[in-house]
């Protein structure tokens, strides 16, 4: 099987195209709802390019304090626009959901996309008081990971302040990426595949889950428990859950992955 091959997960699931476009709808009804009621902050600026804004959902009373999600693509696709609903199982319970979007590869290689997500959370963490967690999906997985393990990336005043994070599917070692067809657009070489890959540095000193489904490809599945035994912490595998749904636990209150976020 090509590596190409190994990491297309639209192809291996059925009616995997149409999932954007019901996020984009959803996500749009949640957003205009939340700003209708005061819920919402929208791209509020944390950096001065085009893409460097963030949106922040808001409980209804004084949150408990702040979760992140960085969105998933392969560093190349989406928008924060397509995500906001998966807002609501963590509002629900109090808490601030900040959501970034950031410069997408070619514009941006990984290691400026990692420096650009910490500015966001650093951003983010100033609008709201109390913990922090972070959690994301797929490529945005990878950068909560990246994030955690340290390097200098976040302020140490904002790192102090996480308390549990949640890589969602997560791509954890970069270097198979050198292979694939879309490296012409992530440009990825030896050096910063092994600078970028979570599985290479020392796991954080706060508690971590890496969340992936059962049904997900081999490779997503093999990423995941590289990064959980390199870490060597708690690995959850979401039974019927391929690539795409398997973040839909973050739009309900009493799911096991929310409350893996919380816990």
């Amino acid at each position: 099987m090509s590596l190409d091959l190994a990491y297309n997960n639209a192809d291996f699931i059925p009616d995997g195209a149409s999932y954007p476009d019901r996020w984009i709808e959803e996500a749009r009804a949640w957003r205009e709802r939340e700003a209708a009621v005061g819920r919402a902050r929208l791209n509020v600026a944390y950096g001065t390019g085009e893409r460097q804004k963030l949106d922040l959902y808001l409980p209804p009373g004084k949150p408990e304090g702040l979760v992140v999600f960085i969105h998933g693509g392969y560093w190349m696709r989406f928008h924060r626009d397509v995500w906001s609903h998966f807002s609501e199982g963590l509002t629900a319970h109090g808490w601030a959901v900040a959501m970034p979007s950031y410069t997408l590869a070619p514009e941006a290689r990984i290691s400026e996309i990692t420096r650009e997500t910490a500015r966001a959370v650093e951003t983010a963490a100033a609008l709201v008081r109390g913990p922090i967690r972070l959690t994301g999906h797929s490529a945005g997985g990878h950068l909560v990971a990246r994030l955690a393990c340290g390097g200098g990336e976040l302020a140490q005043e904002v790192r102090d302040r996480i308390v549990r994070v949640v890589p969602i599917s997560p791509v954890s070692d970069l270097r198979p990426l050198c292979d694939l067809t879309m490296n012409g657009t992530l440009q990825l070489d030896a050096d910063e595949a092994e600078a970028e890959s979570p599985v290479l540095h020392l796991a954080p000193d706060v508690p971590v889950t890496v969340w992936v489904g059962a049904e997900e490809r081999p490779a997503f599945l093999d990423q995941a428990r590289w990064l959980a035994g390199a870490w060597g912490v708690e690995h959850r595998i979401d039974a019927g859950r391929h690539h795409f749904d398997v973040i839909d636990g973050l739009r309900e209150p009493d799911s096991p992955l929310v409350t893996a976020i919380l816990a």
